[in-house]
């Protein structure tokens, strides 16, 4: 299978189904959350003829990747530096302006790719993991397992990896930063084959460098600031789309989607509703969507990708 919009930084997952959703082709304005290397945005902009687009990401290099990608487009395409939780204000979006809005909550292929962002368990990596690459203002990954305590650590470890060895994890960590400090991927490596085994498995490096980057980043707590202030953006009738590849991720947003679909959020025992009495929007996909299994064939990344779908009343 050949992957649609797929470059030499980044394959996007499950275009034509983000697509589908938004529904570019009845034009107006969009945002992407999370521009990357542009695919879902140059696809966007390609079936949505008069829709326009601002692209926010923290990175660097996503923004000059995209920005040359999405150069033939114009004045319809404008790029903008933000995490995404700041992107609506950052963009100067008022309240009920958007048509649709699309979060991909993974990372790039670029920034796994690339040994030097920290993102990778291949031996002798960085431990870095930063979106933005490295700032004064906030820690690396390496920074993490240095300093933070043990109670800490596990909390990571369990919490954002759902490791079930956390407080072991944890533990081995400390004691091995007594005698050197992590600075690459294979103090991290070793650390879990101590916890797990030698046969520890790839999916299992996978969750624990994973967690490290959802805490360097923030990712969760960005999504919780962020959820809100998209639904607000939205323009009567507007999508918002986002695509999880993490469980904590994926419950964040299906519970918002539900939330904001009910017409009633009284907490229970109250005998007169005193909330907004009538649902804000409604939940489009009734179940997450996944990738097909040809395109997880040609990208294994998408295996994990989980779709969902809601649309502002």
């Amino acid at each position: 299978m050949t992957l649609p919009y797929a470059s030499g930084y980044h394959a996007p997952v499950m275009v034509r189904e983000v697509m589908d959703l938004l529904t570019p082709e009845r034009g107006g304005l969009y945002l992407d959350g999370t521009l990357g290397g542009g695919g879902h945005a140059e696809a966007l902009l390609e079936r949505g003829p008069e829709a326009r687009l601002i692209g926010t990401d923290r990175d660097p290099d996503a923004l000059r990747e995209a920005g040359e990608r999405l150069a033939r487009f114009g004045e319809r395409f404008t790029p903008v530096r933000s995490n995404f939780a700041d992107a609506v204000a950052a963009a100067g979006i008022g309240d009920g302006s958007l048509d649709g809005v699309l979060l991909d909550l993974g990372i790039s292929s670029h920034q796994i790719d690339v040994d030097e962002r920290g993102f990778t368990f291949r031996p002798g990596a960085p431990l870095d993991m930063r979106m933005a690459q490295a700032t004064a203002a906030e820690p690396s990954a390496a920074d993490l397992l240095n300093e933070m305590d043990e109670a800490e650590l596990a909390n990571i470890f369990f919490r954002y990896g759902e490791e079930k060895r956390s407080r072991k994890l944890a533990r081995i960590v400390l004691e091995m930063r007594e005698r050197e400090p992590f600075a690459t991927s294979d103090h991290l490596l070793d650390a879990i084959r101590r916890t797990l085994g030698p046969r520890a498995e790839a999916a299992d490096k996978a969750r624990i460098f994973q967690a490290l980057r959802i805490a360097v980043n923030g990712e969760i707590q960005a999504l919780e600031r962020a959820l809100e202030s998209f639904r607000k953006a939205l323009a009567p009738g507007g999508v918002f789309a986002v695509l999880a590849y993490h469980s904590l991720e994926d419950r964040l947003v299906k519970n918002a989607f539900r939330d904001w679909s009910l017409d009633c959020v009284c907490p229970p025992g109250f005998v007169q509703c005193q909330c907004r009495g009538t649902p804000l929007g409604t939940t489009i996909t009734r179940k997450p969507m996944s990738a097909t299994e040809q395109e997880t064939l040609a990208n294994p990344r998408a295996r994990s990708a989980r779709l969902r779908g809601w649309r502002a009343a």
